[in-house]
């Protein structure tokens, strides 16, 4: 399992080529900036700005989000008890999630995200309950 202590959420700046007159593209590939194997992609949109999203941890999987379109505000908190808020809201910039992180997500009703993860999807690697996300890995804030 991965050591949470060595893990953070970052920021991963894709490279963004092309300008304003003609359009961008950000691309990228498995050697180049990924700290994984992409297994899975999965994407939402149409989320109201009401709703929190996310509020869950996985033991094994790690992701990177990118808001493709509109705004994701995405707050996280590691075993250590470290909160970090980041806000997504440019197409080439994604935000590594590895595991053991708890993560909530709101949208900008415009939002578009898209998710690449290390595994496939796996019911038994999310951890649903913030309680039982603290009696985890909680057990690092006294390391």
């Amino acid at each position: 399992m991965i050591d949470p202590s060595k893990k953070s959420p970052y920021i991963i700046d894709f490279p963004q080529i092309g300008d304003s007159s003609i359009g961008y593209i950000s691309v990228t590939q498995l050697n180049d900036s990924l700290p994984f194997e992409i297994k899975r992609v999965f994407w939402t949109y149409f989320t109201p700005e009401s709703i929190v999203r996310g509020r869950h941890s996985h033991y094994k999987t790690q992701e990177i989000i990118v808001a493709v379109s509109g705004r994701i505000i995405v707050t996280t908190e590691n075993g250590y008890g470290e909160i970090n808020t980041f806000v997504l809201d440019k197409p080439n910039i994604g935000l590594y999630i590895p595991s053991c992180v708890w993560l909530t997500m709101q949208y900008s009703h415009s939002a578009v995200q898209m998710v690449f993860a290390s595994t496939e999807f796996n019911q038994n690697d999310y951890i649903r309950d913030y309680d039982d996300f603290k009696r985890i890995w909680g057990k690092m804030e006294s390391h």
